[in-house]
């Protein structure tokens, strides 16, 4: 389906009913991903899952955003359907925009829990191998960049760039790994403190894209505002948890939201 918000024809999905939870992806995903999680949500809520802009069959966004203009985008996405109170699932960069919708004064609507699954947000500390390649992929841009120097090599720049980047980046379009570079490059450790509601964390233990050590730091941070936060760890699976061990991550799911209970 889609709906028109600030000029951008969204792509998102809906289905079953009860009270509304909103799927926020990941970077690099679309509505597709989350088909699994969305179905079981749907045995109990009402589940909207959106492709942010610049992802699946959403156009990009007409400038390079930051987390806090996707948090806006989607605040007014979720308020475009009126609901007064609103559950929010967020996987990896879409649990970075529920950080930011949760520290927005004035939002339309009440959001009465949040799941965060291997969510990002947390800055992560830099090796010196780490530091040593970005100064030589800096060293090397500069370089490459001088209208001489790509004149007589139109291409290197561009192999520079798969060579040292990573490959999020690499598969991005021009603007959107403008996009990816705002994104990650924000600490929003400082933000978990203004989360007050009910929270569920699940990590994969082997994630390395958001390692179970952030998952510490969401605990701490969150609960550090006296709201009730739990933290449920999964061994043998990665920053897609729900993909890897899809029968552990709906049991915890099932038990925190009471799905197939009997009322």
């Amino acid at each position: 389906m889609i709906k028109e918000i600030n000029g951008i024809s969204v792509n998102y999905d809906i289905r079953g009913a009860g009270e509304p939870v909103f799927i926020l992806h990941g970077w690099g995903a679309n509505i597709g991903v989350y088909e699994s999680v969305a179905q079981l949500l749907a045995q109990k809520f009402t589940v909207i899952s959106l492709d942010f802009p610049g992802f699946g069959g959403t156009p990009e966004p007409p400038e390079v955003w930051d987390v806090s203009a996707y948090a806006d985008f989607t605040a007014d996405f979720i308020a475009s359907f009126g609901y007064k109170r609103v559950t929010l699932f967020g996987h990896s960069f879409g649990g970075r925009v529920i950080i930011k919708m949760a520290s927005m004064s004035g939002l339309p609507f009440e959001i009465s829990r949040i799941i965060f699954a291997d969510a990002a947000g947390v800055m992560p500390q830099r090796s010196k191998k780490q530091n040593t390649r970005t100064r030589i992929y800096k060293a090397g841009k500069a370089v490459l960049s001088l209208a001489p120097v790509q004149k007589l090599f139109p291409e290197a720049l561009e192999s520079l760039r798969q060579k040292f980047s990573s490959a999020d980046y690499a598969a991005a379009s021009p603007l959107m790994r403008g996009v990816l570079v705002k994104t990650v490059n924000e600490d929003l450790t400082g933000l978990l403190k203004n989360i007050k509601c009910q929270t569920l964390l699940i990590w994969g233990v082997n994630d390395t894209a958001t390692p179970i050590s952030d998952a510490e730091i969401f605990e701490r941070e969150i609960s550090s505002s006296g709201a009730d936060v739990g933290l449920c760890k999964i061994e043998n699976a990665g920053h897609y948890s729900f993909l890897d061990q899809p029968v552990i991550f709906q049991n915890i799911l099932k038990s925190f939201l009471k799905i197939g209970e009997q009322v």
